[in-house]
């Protein structure tokens, strides 16, 4: 039996994080991750999804912050 994963292609990169939490939008940069190439999907180690939320329950003042429009999609 072949393992379906054998074929993935995964990078390790610097990626965006973003999380929608408590009608608050996060965004964290420069977080390590493996990448799928052909799909775009991101893989994080445990270590990593540990400090994410410890960045975002802890609430420490950001370096900077976006204003960000939101729009309803309409068909």
């Amino acid at each position: 039996m072949t393992n379906p994963h054998e074929d993935e292609k995964l990078v390790e990169k610097q990626v965006t994080y973003t999380l929608l939490k408590d009608d608050k939008f996060y965004i964290i940069e420069n977080v390590p991750a493996r990448v799928n190439v052909e799909t775009g999907e991101q893989l994080f180690s445990p270590d990593t999804i540990e400090q994410l939320q410890k960045i975002i329950w802890e609430k420490k003042q950001p370096q900077r912050q976006l204003l960000t429009p939101v729009y309803q999609f309409a068909s």
